[in-house]
């Protein structure tokens, strides 16, 4: 074929209606998340896992210096240091999670080396697996019935409010899992094995989603030997990974992590991976009862999930089959209280399995899509898009949605515009190469550098082995201030925080400024004192607000 008859056909492709629709959406998908991700990095809006951007750029910076995954942010949330000793800047976070496949994107770091960099990538990573899963699909349907499908992916909940958080791992999974089924349906047997190596080296648990399409290949009977040997692969490579290869860095995967999310199902203060699958395994009263409480979240989840696709995976034994043992682990995981959110990245996990079966399932129920159900199925995808946005995903729509009504609590854009310029009036006083402390939703903004704490810690381990101070603190109250009325745990974390900054004071730090509700200090440094006196009556104003606050919760009660 000549070079003008491959345009020529590709020309023919882009004409097809339907496919140009999926195109479309993924563009309004991608565009959109991309401006929504960028302006509230840029703007400082603080989210419920703001500290997680930090991390990965941390980590991603020291990869690109050769640092392999290590992380002074990673080792503050080690178990060596929630048990008092000092975070270390050489703790690799693989003891955590082990996520080697991160490595595939150090080229796109390398052009782009910032968390916004991170955001864009991962708005990117999921835009694209919803074409794959539109070629996926039209590989049983035709263009009509495969586009209804993908555009589903783009207005789910499950894939929405992920993408819009801080980045994580996870936005891998859809297009390797997505991958492999297409690979798997054009019989691509080498892709398949790329593809699942890819999913197992995203993290140590997503040998779940890999399990669960092997057990669908088993008991569908389609392709019995690769489903035996997908679900050994998955099973064993998890197992190995978690008992043998992340204790040689740390003790964090048996002594933090099985505990936090899984420790009603074991006896003691540590429990391997194999400890937890004997407990489910030996308890299924209580694993009857993890699964179904509590009754309210866990339906909500479900139905979340269910809603883009028009229900249909709750009557497709293949999305049960598919997406079955990802459901089961986020259900059992009731310690973590992110387990049961749609708009955090567990929820991810179930869209790869969710949409194949319903892929599935349509294929032997073509005679139903007809005018009635594509009237209803339309009114579930605009559901799952208003639901999506009015619950304010990840507070990237913080600039147009109150966080709260009753009592207000809004910043409008300018104003919030104008306090991430006060921000960067101060970062622009820290060096490139200082050790900085900041708060959560600072954090990420310091993270391209070796030495890095979340406020208020203040001591590390250096490479020397020896344990330094930051060289600044840098301290957002501002935003607490904003949101204290209206939520007790702000309100809490500002009062901590105003001890911390006279603890900070009282060790020899120096108040050099303070702008709009935020502080920078300086170790060793004498403070300035036209600033303290004006953190004095910025100190009194805050408790003064916090106590009427407290007096009219306690009214209203």
């Amino acid at each position: 074929m000549t070079f003008g008859q491959k345009v020529a056909s590709w020309q023919k492709l882009l004409d097809l209606p339907y496919l140009r629709r999926v195109l479309v959406a993924a563009i309004l998908f991608w565009a959109i998340g991309c401006v929504l991700v960028l302006q509230r990095y840029y703007n400082f809006y603080p989210t419920y896992v703001s500290f997680d951007q930090g991390i990965f750029n941390q980590v991603f910076w020291n990869n690109l210096h050769g640092r392999w995954f290590e992380g002074s942010l990673s080792s503050t949330e080690s178990v060596a240091v929630i048990q008092g000793d000092v975070p270390d800047v050489a703790y690799h976070r693989l003891g955590q999670h082990f996520t080697p496949a991160l490595l595939l994107w150090l080229p796109w770091y390398a052009l782009f080396p910032s968390p916004s960099g991170l955001s864009v990538l991962q708005v990117t990573l999921v835009a694209i697996a919803g074409l794959v899963l539109y070629a996926l699909a039209r590989h049983y349907h035709p263009p009509q019935l495969s586009a209804w499908i993908a555009v589903s992916y783009y207005a789910a909940i499950a894939v929405i409010s992920p993408t819009l958080a801080n980045f994580h791992d996870i936005c891998q999974i859809p297009l390797y899992i997505f991958g492999l089924l297409l690979a798997l349906e054009k019989r691509q047997w080498w892709l398949v094995g790329v593809l699942a190596v890819l999913t197992l080296l995203v993290r140590e648990d997503s040998g779940v989603v890999l399990f669960g399409v092997g057990f669908y290949l088993l008991v569908s009977r389609r392709f019995p030997w690769l489903g035996v040997g997908l679900c050994a692969l998955s099973l064993g490579y998890m197992l190995a990974v978690t008992n043998l290869i992340m204790p040689l860095f740390s003790t964090d995967v048996s002594q933090r992590f099985m505990i936090e999310e899984f420790g009603q199902f074991v006896d003691g203060d540590e429990a391997s991976t194999l400890d937890v699958l004997i407990g489910i395994l030996t308890n299924p009263r209580r694993l009857i009862i993890e699964v179904v409480t509590p009754f309210d979240r866990t339906l909500r989840y479900l139905l979340g999930q269910w809603v883009p696709l028009a229900f249909v995976t709750v009557i497709s034994p293949s999305a049960w089959a598919l997406a079955g043992f990802p459901t089961l682990k986020i259900l059992i995981q009731q310690q973590d209280i992110t387990a049961l959110s749609l708009h955090l990245r567990y929820a991810m996990t179930l869209v790869p399995g969710l949409f194949y079966g319903a892929i599935l399932w349509w294929s032997t129920h073509t005679q139903w899509f007809d005018r009635r159900v594509r009237r209803v199925w339309a009114i579930c995808i605009i559901l799952s898009l208003f639901f999506t946005i009015t619950a304010n995903p990840n507070r990237t729509l913080s600039w147009l949605i109150p966080d709260s009504f009753r009592p207000w609590v809004y910043v409008s854009p300018p104003r919030q515009w104008q306090h991430s310029q006060a921000i960067r009036s101060l970062l622009a006083q820290i060096p490139p190469g200082a050790s900085v402390t900041a708060t959560d939703h600072i954090v990420a903004h310091v993270s391209n550098r070796r030495e890095v704490l979340r406020f208020p810690r203040l001591r590390l381990r250096n490479d020397q082995n020896k344990t330094v101070r930051m060289q600044y603190a840098i301290a957002d109250l501002w935003y607490l201030q904003q949101y204290e009325p209206a939520f007790a745990d702000y309100r809490q974390s500002l009062v901590v925080a105003i001890e911390q900054v006279d603890r900070i004071l009282d060790r020899q730090y120096g108040l050099i400024a303070l702008n709009d509700g935020v502080l920078l200090l300086q170790d060793k440094t004498p403070s300035n004192p036209e600033v303290l006196n004006n953190w004095l009556t910025y100190r009194q104003e805050l408790q003064q607000a916090i106590e009427a606050h407290l007096n009219a919760t306690s009214d209203r009660s």
